[in-house]
């Protein structure tokens, strides 16, 4: 009885990764499709679109210290030359998003040195 509990636990968990996973991996292809032409896949903005209109690094402290409300109004209001896209994403996309910024400055320590 107890290992197929430990089992049915494992099992769980599995399902619970790989549903973050294809999140993860879907707001990957949001931002690659939305947001890389101008802030890059790195977010560094090193783009030349990005330089073109001096769309902001999003690593950058200055974005980073943003709370999660001023990057979502910025992402589906637009700011400058930045487009709104409340009407092109979904409001879990915008929060997905904004996690996804917050993800690209943290330091990768998965890389092998």
């Amino acid at each position: 009885m107890k290992a197929s509990h430990a089992l049915r636990l494992v099992l769980v968990g599995i399902f619970l990764n790989s549903g973050t996973a294809l999140v993860a991996s879907q707001t990957q292809a949001v931002y690659g499709q939305h947001c890389a032409m101008c802030h890059g896949q790195d977010g560094k903005a090193d783009t030349p679109v990005g330089k073109a209109v001096k769309a902001p690094d999003l690593l950058s402290p200055l974005v980073q210290k943003k709370t999660d409300a001023e990057l979502t109004e910025i992402i589906e209001n637009g700011k400058q030359k930045m487009p709104s896209f409340k009407a092109k994403l979904k409001p879990e996309q915008v929060r997905d998003l904004v996690a996804y910024i917050r993800k690209l400055a943290k330091p990768d320590t998965t890389k092998q040195k």
